[in-house]
């Protein structure tokens, strides 16, 4: 199954929400990958088993079960997660590419290629169709939440220090 969407960071339509920069953007990516645990629902901890260059081998502990991942870190442009496949869960990649149309705008997509069967190769499957939307639906729900403390940690980190 693939499944992509699109997230707005700044609008320039809404003065509530505050401006994050690209460079705010790319470095809570990064802290994403390096401390998922932050971002992860259910994650216990992270172990990078390596770092060379733009590449992190990582290991995430679950409770009992271990996922072995490989990120690859485009700077400032995108961060793509490739997950083996076991017989205890579904391998695949997403991919979190940072687009900025012009200097207003910011966005983030999401990409996802995963292993899960698609309608296309079963026919009419009415339990593979459901099975596909409340995947993306928690795609998209974790997505949200993943862009939500990306702000926070940024802009908590950015913040001027204030006066008591």
């Amino acid at each position: 199954m693939n499944f992509e969407h699109l997230i707005q960071i700044n609008d320039p339509l809404n003065p509530l929400v505050e401006d994050l920069t690209r460079d705010q953007l790319w470095e809570g990516l990064v802290l994403r990958a390096e401390q998922p645990q932050l971002f992860v629902l259910g994650l216990d901890s992270c172990t990078i088993l390596s770092r060379t260059g733009s590449t992190l081998e990582r290991e995430l502990h679950y409770g009992h079960a271990t996922v072995r991942d490989r990120v690859t870190l485009q700077p400032k442009d995108s961060v793509r997660y490739d997950i083996l496949a076991t017989s205890a869960h579904v391998g695949g990649s997403l991919t979190m590419t940072i687009e900025q149309p012009d200097s207003l705008q910011l966005f983030l997509r999401f990409e996802y290629q995963t292993t899960l069967p698609t309608t296309d190769e079963r026919p009419a499957d009415n339990d593979v169709r459901q099975t596909q939307e409340i995947v993306k639906s928690a795609y998209r729900e974790s997505d949200i939440d993943t862009v939500r403390l990306i702000r926070e940690y940024m802009l908590d980190r950015h913040a001027p220090d204030q006066l008591h």
